[in-house]
């Protein structure tokens, strides 16, 4: 495990030196980033503006829900969200190259054309997160959830996006099928799944396990019944739920590896 991630850090670094040689862009990226997430989150403040709860949870409640997912997927979309990009590499050839590196082609993937402007929707996903724990109580011996379930919301969207990437050496011109998984499965948990149909929530729980980012670790933190009224001891499910969407994953990027042709280039 340490090479790996020794590996990935520097290859992030070296990708970030090249980003901070250019100051200005660099920063005004940077607030882009946090600037455009914060409009995702003051739509909450526009539709609170015309009701008092959504789905049953106050402003406080889904700001919290909110900041939760912003952040475990953010992280996710700054450290991994490259691995939707191997299409372009089997398509080019330079997936061939990667393969004959003393180095894990998922993290090659995952750091090639590392882009660290994406910390400013990380920051972004923090501060929601904190202005939400500032409105709701959360109790000291609930409180330890919290850091889980960002953790394991991390590793579950990181597992979606090698997911994506896998699919693509079956599928090679197909990214936005892996995107409507990563991407809208960021939007889908940002509100209460309560706004949702019943089927839809059982899908992300028992099937694609996005109820587990901050659902149902959030019903456990914030002492509130399940809506629709699903088994308790799903609240601390989060890391299971992560590690084996993880293992998952691990197994269909490995066949995705073992299918591979090259490009003859």
């Amino acid at each position: 495990m340490v090479s790996p991630v020794r590996t990935y850090a520097l290859l992030a670094w070296t990708w970030t030196r090249a980003a901070a040689q250019y100051p200005l862009s660099f920063t005004l990226m940077t607030l882009g980033g946090f600037v455009l997430g914060g409009l995702d989150a003051a739509v909450i403040w526009v539709i609170f503006a015309n009701t008092t709860t959504l789905g049953g949870f106050g402003l406080s409640e889904v700001m919290f829900l909110y900041g939760t997912a912003g952040l475990a997927f953010s992280v996710g979309d700054l450290m991994f969200s490259n691995l939707d990009r191997i299409s372009q590499h089997i398509k080019a050839g330079t997936f061939d190259a990667m393969l004959v590196r003393p180095v894990s082609p998922f993290v090659q993937v995952a750091t090639d054309r590392f882009v660290p402007h994406r910390i400013g929707r990380v920051l972004q996903g923090a501060l929601v997160l904190g202005i939400g724990l500032s409105g709701v109580h959360v109790p000291l011996e609930r409180a330890w959830m919290i850091p889980v379930m960002v953790l394991s919301g991390i590793v579950i969207f990181t597992a979606i996006w090698a997911l994506g990437g896998a699919a693509q050496f079956l599928l090679t011109d197909a990214p936005e099928v892996a995107n409507a998984f990563t991407y809208g499965g960021g939007t889908l948990v940002q509100y209460p799944l309560s706004v949702y149909g019943d089927n839809l929530v059982r899908g992300v729980t028992f099937v694609l396990p996005l109820a587990f980012v901050n659902w149902q670790p959030g019903l456990y933190v914030l002492d509130l019944e399940d809506p629709l009224d699903l088994p308790h001891w799903l609240r601390f499910l989060s890391p299971a739920a992560a590690l084996a969407l993880a293992l998952v994953a691990g197994l269909a990027w490995r066949a995705g590896i073992r299918r591979y042709r090259s490009t003859g280039s």
